[in-house]
């Protein structure tokens, strides 16, 4: 049986739709929904399957995905977080709202190193969720804000997504990084003057006023971990080391940091920590696998072309197109996780970005920014999930903070978009080679 775009379309769509409502995990759920299609199509045979989750994971570049997930989990447990807050405490803590803005500072500065939304909502919420609330701050607002910068770890370099972006759409990884800066940046300075808003608002207290002894205290303490940055993006950047080659940088520059230097993590809790990170690992990389079977079959039967020819019948503009985008990668966000998203929609609409003539880096932070809405939003949010864990609350009580803190990231969403030299200039500046 030879099946049609439409009704093989339908099998896979309808199938993993039918998988998600069962609860059935989302990694799981793509590649049982390829399962109809492989089955009743004469033309594929089930070892499809096999050879294309092995072609995805025949990738150099993926190799960065564990370590800098170990990097995190190091830093968390090394407890370099404590001094990145007490760092993020001097540069903002004097300020109406004190500890909201720490909350915003630390993510930036946990952002540089880990790449990770997850790992900084579980490390820096541990700490700063409870101490906001025994300062007077609403609980629900300290819940939102955590979850709400924690996803700059997906935008600021490194960012793990931005490696899975690379990877998967052959664009150099590197110009993600650059490119992700400065809206990264933007976005940290939109919430804090949300927070200020707040502040001003509710009369939240400021935390301390630095002393020279105290900022020069906290600068030495949080130094050598703000190192990592420096090592993998001026590396990555310059070429000296690839992508994983940085990732593994970081992972074991971590190790040093926590076991030699710091002296906080013993050998006995370094297992624990290897097998949580091979324990998340497996989870993020079996999903490339099975997103990689639903987006082949999907392009299989024509898909990014049947889209093409649909907005060129619209006649959209390069804005018209780069919006739809981004409210496709808004919409897939609320119930799929990031990396599966990229592999499947990323995939698909890239044609169509090529098509109305946007960069194809420009592409990526349109994608990847959306997407890190899809991590504070239900039903999937898995930073709010975190969040709202360790604060012992429901999410839905949550979400009115929640939605009033990420309308400026979604103004800075649509300046990329209006204003696409916000992502395109300090790749251009660093790494014009990456436009040739």
């Amino acid at each position: 049986m030879i099946l049609s775009t439409g009704l093989a379309c339908s099998l896979l769509v309808g199938a993993f739709i039918l998988f998600v409502v069962l609860r059935v995990p989302v990694a799981f759920a793509l590649g049982l929904a390829a399962l109809p299609v492989v089955i009743l199509e004469s033309r594929l045979t089930p070892f499809i399957i096999i050879d294309r989750m092995f072609q995805s994971y025949n990738s150099f570049i993926l190799l960065a995905v564990p370590f800098f997930l170990l990097a995190a989990n190091l830093m968390n447990s090394g407890q370099i977080t404590t001094k990145l807050i007490n760092l993020a405490k001097v540069l903002t803590g004097w300020l109406p709202g004190g500890l909201g803005h720490v909350n915003v500072a630390v993510s930036m500065l946990f952002a540089g190193i880990s790449g990770s939304s997850t790992a900084d909502a579980a490390g820096c919420g541990k700490i700063l969720i409870p101490a906001m609330i025994e300062e007077g701050y609403d609980k629900r607002f300290a819940i939102a804000i955590t979850a709400c910068s924690a996803v700059m770890g997906v935008i600021i370099p490194p960012s793990i997504l931005m490696i899975v972006w690379g990877g998967v759409m052959q664009v150099s990884v590197g110009a993600l990084f650059l490119a992700g800066a400065i809206p990264g940046l933007m976005i940290g300075f939109a919430l804090m003057a949300t927070v200020y808003g707040f502040a001003k608002v509710y009369n939240y207290p400021v935390t301390m006023k630095p002393t020279l002894s105290s900022t020069f205290k906290a600068f030495k303490g949080a130094a050598l971990a703000m190192l990592t940055p420096v090592f993998v993006i001026v590396g990555i950047v310059t070429g000296v080391v690839t992508p994983t080659e940085s990732a593994i940088i970081a992972a074991g520059y971590a190790l040093f940091l926590g076991m030699l230097v710091y002296r906080t993590i013993t050998p006995k809790e370094l297992g624990g920590i290897l097998f949580e990170t091979g324990r998340f690992a497996s989870i993020s990389l079996f999903a490339i696998g099975t997103a990689s079977i639903f987006g082949w079959l999907l392009a299989y039967y024509s898909v990014p072309s049947l889209l093409i020819s649909l907005v060129t019948d619209m006649q959209l503009s390069a804005f018209g197109t780069a919006i739809m985008i981004a409210c496709l990668f808004l919409f897939f966000g609320l119930f799929i996780d990031a990396i599966p998203t990229v592999i499947i929609l990323g995939t698909v609409l890239l044609p169509v970005a090529t098509q109305a003539d946007i960069s194809p880096i420009v592409f990526a932070m349109i994608g990847i920014i959306s997407l890190a809405f899809g991590l504070v939003t239900p039903p999937y949010g898995l930073c709010l999930l975190i969040s709202a864990s360790i604060g012992n609350m429901n999410v839905m009580s949550v979400l009115k903070h929640v939605f009033i803190i990420l309308l400026p990231m979604l103004f800075i969403l649509l300046l990329v978009i209006i204003f696409p030299e916000i992502s395109l200039w300090l790749p251009k500046q660093l790494m014009p080679s990456s436009f040739s």
